[in-house]
């Protein structure tokens, strides 16, 4: 039987998955590579691993949500990374969502600790 702190972190990650991506989608509405990206999400209190942020940047592309372009910059060749007009079109839509769901959850959680 799993133990309270393996449940707890299970749901944890469960948690986060969504959240990340929305994360991402957000920081991404400036153009990022991946170490800025990674960089700029942690200076916000979002830690992502390089192994879960560069396979969800390549899913996100190939979905039509962001686009990328390699350059040169500080003599080395850097994949950057920008929110596409259909990206941010769903930034927007699940931005509405996540307020919404948020408002929802802190009156549930609200309610239940009175």
């Amino acid at each position: 039987m799993p133990s309270d702190a393996d449940i707890f972190e299970t749901l944890r990650q469960e948690l986060r998955r969504g959240s990340l991506v929305l994360a991402v989608l957000g920081q991404l509405r400036r153009e990022h590579y991946g170490y800025t990206l990674r960089k700029a999400l942690a200076e916000s209190g979002v830690e992502i691993e390089e192994g879960a942020l560069y396979p969800m940047l390549r899913r996100l592309e190939a979905q039509g949500l962001l686009t990328s372009e390699w350059r040169e910059e500080e003599k080395r060749n850097k994949r950057f990374y920008r929110l596409s007009d259909e990206g941010r079109g769903v930034l927007e839509r699940l931005i509405a969502e996540w307020s919404a769901l948020n408002a929802s959850l802190t009156g549930i959680l609200e309610e239940g600790a009175s």
